[in-house]
């Protein structure tokens, strides 16, 4: 049997703040909180250990007290289910995320930052 990808561990300053975030995000909800560890996952999947298919990976956000200094050597990619891409960067710079040039150049994705910093790409085109 092989390895299922089941969680994204990401180091930040403020957990419950890039938690909400990426809930916002996501349409994840609060799975479990302790002290300076906060764990999301989607609200329509039960926990994955005991489900032998795939399962959405939940995100768990670790306070560490050095701050990001360079570019992800990992990043999320999201793709808008319900509405077009630009209408999707648009919610997402209201939810506090920032436009980032990588060198990406002119490509169908936009990259954007979290409030942390941390680059995602939103995809135009792959609804899934």
């Amino acid at each position: 049997m092989a390895s299922k990808f089941t969680e994204l561990a990401i180091d930040c300053a403020d957990p419950r703040g890039l938690a909400r975030f990426w809930c916002s995000v996501l349409d994840y909800e609060v799975q479990d909180e302790d002290d300076g560890l906060v764990t999301i996952g989607s609200p329509m999947a039960p926990e994955g250990k005991h489900r032998p298919g795939p399962v959405p990976p939940t995100l768990t956000f670790a306070s560490v007290p050095e701050g990001k200094t360079v570019k992800n050597r990992l990043h999320i990619d999201v793709n808008p289910t319900d509405r077009e891409q630009d209408d999707e960067v648009r919610r997402l710079l209201d939810l506090g995320a920032r436009r980032a040039d990588v060198g990406q150049g002119d490509q169908s994705w936009v990259v954007l930052t979290d409030p942390e910093g941390n680059e995602f790409c939103v995809l135009a085109g792959r609804h899934p």
